[in-house]
């Protein structure tokens, strides 16, 4: 497991942390039931505060991605297959968000836009 934080982002590092280690889950880079790193372990390796961490941690508890156990540490939940859909749906929808914004920008129509996605769809298939 790699985390990459980013002094420059603007998304706090927390989030940052959260994210990552959201993807590794629902990729299933980090498999159900396997233990994370200490929150101290990991403020440590990371070079940042522990509150961070503990941050992100309470964050990935809370949308039902890990859980923890007190003196054993934080687990991976088991994945609910429609929580990792919809979760992936989100990050499709954020990104879609951003090419519209982009392709406004440069005054591309969404007539374009749609053919454009049609194109690099059925490209992939």
């Amino acid at each position: 497991m790699q985390i990459i934080i980013s002094n420059s982002s603007k998304q706090p590092i927390y989030e940052q942390i959260y994210e990552q280690l959201k993807t590794s889950i629902t990729s299933n880079e980090l498999k159900a039931g396997q233990s994370l790193p200490s929150m101290r372990q990991l403020a440590k390796d990371l070079n940042v505060s522990l509150i961070t961490t503990k941050r992100a941690y309470e964050e990935l508890e809370k949308t039902g991605f890990i859980y923890s156990i007190v003196g054993k540490g934080s687990f991976v939940s088991e994945q609910n297959s429609e929580m990792v859909k919809e979760a992936t749906m989100k990050g499709i929808e954020e990104q879609l968000l951003t090419a519209i914004r982009n392709s406004k920008d440069i005054g591309i129509s969404l007539t374009e836009l749609k053919e454009l996605l049609t194109i690099l769809y059925r490209e992939e298939e």
